[in-house]
């Protein structure tokens, strides 16, 4: 097991190192100069050569790239004073703990460093962190619905076998799964929020935090939470409930059911100890994946509810141009995937050994 897990982190590793190569050389080249966006486009020349030199956009792209990595790196090589060729070591920009020292250079421990925002000058790190819990809340709701509703059908409609039933189940799973989560955002929020209104007492948007109408300060609206998690649960709610019905058929179907059967086990003990785990296989990968793009920041949806996530997050900084935010937040996402996907893999092996002998 622990040459299993060790080879999957080895892998998510180069998966990381392919994602900011990838990043930083996406958003090198594309148009726009991250000086005058930050100073706006009548500064003058000196003040924009300036900034330039601040950032080390004047220095060889292979020299930004390094800088970079450094900057990224949670264990990092600086030099105790000013050089073109490594990073400075800045007291003001790095809290570090050094780990090996010389005359000249330094190893040091320290939080990955993701640059500052060319609109608000705040850490790109400060920002994400504000804005992840909302989204890790917004999905965590919206896998929960999706799953507990989804197994539940799935097992109901299996063992029901009425083929008006299962056919309907997979007209409304197609349905769901084809439908868009930008038109399934407006179309419900039209709905439920504006036509029903004044029965739901929904708001069409809003946040978990919002400030009181006499400014007293703020308070979490858990009912703004609503509409977003219904939205984003469709598509993996269609997606559990087939999974789960043909794979609990396939599995009930299997030798190893039928000799449970014959020793004479309930019904509902084949069930929960022998066929309901060898049928969760193929949903909790696919619960894996979508759990990790709905961490990733689901952008439409965020930016229809106003929901303050990493997806709003993401279209404000498309809107202004803001490369750091944008570089920093495709990172943080690629991460998630990663780690989301690793556990996933760790859970599919215990509960298939196979997995790890493979």
């Amino acid at each position: 097991m622990l040459k299993f897990l060790i080879r999957r982190l080895w892998y998510g590793l180069l998966v990381m190192f392919g994602v900011v190569t990838v990043v930083f050389m996406l958003f090198t080249v594309l148009p726009g100069d991250p000086a005058r966006m930050m100073l706006g486009q009548r500064a003058d020349i000196s003040s924009v050569t300036a900034i330039q030199k601040e950032l080390g956009l004047d220095r060889p792209l292979h020299k930004q790239y390094l800088h970079y990595l450094n900057d990224i790196s949670p264990v990092s090589i600086h030099k105790h004073s000013k050089s073109e060729s490594l990073v400075f070591l800045d007291t003001e920009t790095y809290s570090f703990k050094p780990l090996v020292s010389t005359s000249v250079y330094s190893l040091v421990l320290k939080r990955p460093y993701l640059r500052r925002s060319y609109q608000s000058d705040r850490e790109v790190w400060e920002i994400l962190r504000t804005s992840f819990p909302n989204t890790l809340l917004l999905a965590s709701v919206s896998i929960l619905f999706a799953m507990f509703i989804g197994v539940i059908t799935g097992i109901y409609i299996s063992f029901r076998r009425k083929p008006w039933l299962t056919r309907s189940a997979l007209v409304l799973s197609v349905l769901g799964m084809s439908l868009p989560s930008f038109f399934a955002a407006i179309i419900i929020a039209w709905v439920f929020a504006y036509l029903l209104g004044d029965y739901t007492g929904l708001s069409m948007t809003g946040s978990l935090r919002e400030v009181d109408d006499f400014g007293r300060g703020e308070y979490i609206a858990w009912k703004n939470m609503i509409l977003p998690a219904l939205t984003l649960g469709i598509r993996p709610l269609a997606i559990v409930t087939e999974l789960t019905r043909s794979s609990l058929n396939s599995v009930m179907a299997s030798d190893f059911v039928r000799t449970a059967r014959a020793k004479g086990l309930s019904e509902y003990r084949v069930i929960t100890r022998h066929a309901l785990k060898n049928a969760m296989n193929p949903v909790i990968t696919a619960v894996s994946g979508w759990f990790a793009s709905l961490m990733a920041g689901a952008v439409f949806v965020e930016y229809v509810f106003d929901w303050k996530g990493i997806g709003f997050v993401i279209v404000q900084a498309l809107e202004y141009y803001d490369f750091p935010v944008l570089m920093g937040a495709v990172m943080f996402i690629s991460i998630m995937l990663v780690f989301v996907n690793i556990i996933v893999d760790i859970i599919y092996a215990l509960l298939d050994p196979r997995v790890r002998l493979g």
